[in-house]
């Protein structure tokens, strides 16, 4: 280490050490020794360069660990979170915090998706009838948009960034949204008449300015795609990177370079395409308003041809079902036509001459925002039109093709087989230093798997342990007869063990579960069988679902998948979690299965290197909702008996927190009691 990696490592030793910094200006603050050999690890990274695995336990404090060592080290850092509640806990709470404590001046921005801003530009074409609302001649286009007009003004006067979530009158799942965000598809760019005061705009100006920018894994997955589509990027350019909750990483990369098409997507083509027309932004002739009615009907005759086809019945049993090139044979000419029609779309919209000109007015100028509009509406086509070629053709081995459907959507798909290459070469090898970071890291207490998955070839690795006490802290549970888990009766043997849980920890718990059918089955005799109030995943959104448990005393949550990570409730509300079966994830899932297929035909062993592994990682997140800060207490319990009964489940204890083990519910009452 040279003299100025010794310099980094000391200023941030003492910023850590008893009586310095953080003990004197954070309240509450206790020097933690794996905290500060996390530190000093990040310092070194930071200072030498490469790539540093930390895997640090609950409660060891590892964001601080990370800003720290970023801050002091007067270089600037992007920092990318798994969600965007800790993206606001580091913005809201840490980074003002740090400021008090370090006193070195230092700047940070806040960096969400484009999804989350509202585009200037689009608002003003809604209130003027092209996108919605009510023109100014009192054109009535869609009448329950009518009150988003003085909700969203009045915002307007008051918000600094143009971020959603400073809109608390509107629901989540409000989706007129989407037509009024600042999505790239729909962006003008510099030739937009609001691009001065475009809230995107002023985040790129303020994260190219500052020391400190937080992302989310989206917005990082998102942004590396767009720079190697040579779309441009929307991330500033900085020497480290830091990635919290790492173990999220490879999950958002197979979404964000992939492939997907919908009906709801040319559907919103359609809509603002027809409005645009209508406003007379693109040419009002009859060879545009012909094309644009036979797109929506070679649109409509595909998708129902694909609904109706083999691959699109399969959705009887299950909502993704994956196809190959030979199985959409029969709805491959529709998907060609609606080629056609995008591609002739394309070709009209940007066409020169300007909107509402006659023959002979060929020459007369083009307003530019209606300029830049038509192109808009152009390039959308043609991203449509690449897009459905690519997925009709289905001729990339290296991805795996699937139909979904979500709601009254319809999707095709492809997703990478193995995105360790595009992860690598994208987002790690573009910084000098990175830190991947997360409470679970490891399988069999080495970071082999998540190395590979994301194509890691040398990296310095720190485990730290928890700071927490879970000999005395915990209690797993694990019932001394369950069925398998594919056994009809499973799902009622949960019900039954979980209520005489219940009834010993007087409520206070989650119910986290694999399927939702499992889910549904447990809760009619849970309701039936328990005096607490219960709340259930799809009654309301996730986040509103996590507050009315934190406010409601004694309440029960039942749920699947998005809640088994990233929910953080401190104290007596959560005193029990309760799992019903090991989370492996479904050989079914075309995604899965492709993996699983790759690492066969590889000569691997995709059940002990891919399934286990990912498994293990799942169920510590999961385990890791319940002791959350050193007052808390609580029992783990794990319904299935796979972990006694297969070999495998030996990896599976290995991997749990050091808490005391009983089988004997009468341990449970003595443990609250």
């Amino acid at each position: 280490m040279n003299s100025a990696s010794t310099g980094l490592a000391a200023a941030v030793e003492r910023v850590f050490a008893e009586g310095g910094a953080l003990h004197s200006t954070v309240a509450g603050y206790e020097a933690r020794a794996g905290q500060q050999a996390m530190a000093a690890s990040v310092a070194g990274t930071i200072e030498e360069g490469g790539t540093l695995l930390a895997e640090a336990g609950t409660g060891t404090g590892k964001t601080l660990a990370y800003l720290i060592p970023a801050i002091l080290s007067r270089q600037r850092a992007l920092v990318s979170t798994g969600t965007k509640n800790l993206q606001e806990q580091i913005f809201f709470k840490d980074i003002p915090a740090l400021r008090d404590a370090l006193g070195v001046p230092f700047t940070a921005t806040l960096m969400k998706g484009r999804g989350n801003y509202l585009c200037l530009h689009r608002w003003d074409m809604f209130r003027d009838g092209v996108l919605g609302g009510t023109s100014a001649a009192g054109r009535l286009i869609e009448t329950g948009d009518r009150m988003l007009i003085p909700i969203i003004d009045e915002w307007l006067k008051t918000t600094p960034d143009g971020d959603r979530a400073g809109l608390r009158e509107l629901p989540e799942d409000l989706t007129t949204w989407r037509e009024l965000a600042a999505e790239a598809d729909v962006c003008l760019g510099t030739e937009c008449p609001r691009y001065g005061d475009c809230f995107v705009t002023l985040m790129r100006q303020r994260a190219a300015e500052s020391d400190v920018v937080i992302v989310n894994h989206h917005l990082l997955c998102a942004d590396a795609a767009l720079r190697r589509d040579d779309y441009g990027e929307v991330v500033p350019a900085a020497p480290t990177l830091v990635v919290d909750e790492a173990h999220q990483l490879e999950e958002v990369a197979t979404q964000y370079f992939g492939y997907a098409v919908s009906n709801l997507r040319v559907e919103e083509l359609l809509r603002d395409a027809g409005r645009a027309q209508s406003a007379g932004v693109i040419p009002q002739t009859l060879e545009v308003a012909e094309t644009l009615s036979r797109l929506q009907d070679s649109a409509r005759i595909f998708w129902s041809s694909l609904a109706m086809s083999g691959t699109g019945r399969a959705f009887e049993s299950e909502s993704r079902s994956r196809y190959t090139a030979e199985a959409l044979a029969d709805v491959y000419e529709a998907g060609v036509t609606v080629e056609g029609d995008l591609e002739q779309l394309e070709r009209l919209v940007t066409a020169t001459k300007p909107p509402n000109a006659s023959d002979n007015d060929a020459g007369a100028a083009i307003p530019v925002e209606n300029d830049q509009t038509a192109h808009s509406l152009g390039r959308r086509a043609a991203a449509l039109r690449d897009d459905l070629r690519f997925l009709l053709r289905a001729s990339d081995a290296g991805f795996v093709y699937f139909l979904e459907r979500r709601g009254r959507g319809l999707f095709l798909r492809a997703a990478p087989i193995d995105v360790s290459r595009v992860v690598r070469d994208t987002i790690l090898d573009r910084y000098r230093s990175v830190v991947l970071t997360s409470a679970t890291l490891t399988v069999d207490k080495s970071f082999s798997y998540l190395k590979g998955r994301l194509g890691i070839r040398e990296a310095d690795e720190v485990c730290v342990a928890s700071e927490f006490d879970y000999t005395s802290q915990a209690l797993l549970y694990l019932p001394r007869r369950m069925p398998a888990p594919k056994h009809p009766g499973f799902a009622q043997a949960v019900a039954h063990e979980a209520i005489e849980l219940l009834r010993r920890s007087n409520g206070r718990a989650f119910l986290l579960f694999t399927s939702y059918a499992v889910m549904r089955d447990v809760q009619r005799f849970v309701e039936m069988a328990v005096p607490f109030p219960i709340l259930v995943q799809g009654t309301a959104p996730r986040s509103a679902l996590i507050e009315r448990f934190r406010e409601t005393r004694n309440a029960v949550l039942l749920g699947t998948s998005s809640f088994w990570q990233g929910v953080d409730v401190v104290g007596d509300a959560l005193s029990c979690v309760i799992i019903d079966k090991l989370p492996f994830a479904s050989p079914g899932d075309p995604v899965t299965a492709a993996r699983i297929d790759a690492l066969r035909e590889a000569g691997g062993d995709p059940f002990a290197e891919y399934q286990v592994p990912l498994a293990i990682l799942t169920l510590q997140q999961g385990l890791g909702r319940l002791i959350r800060h050193r007052g808390d207490r609580g029992v783990l319990a794990i319904l299935d008996p796979r972990l006694r009964t297969m070999g495998y489940g030996r990896r599976f204890l290995a991997s749990l927190p050091p808490a005391p083990v009983t089988y004997d519910l009468a341990a449970v009452e003595r443990f609250f009691k």
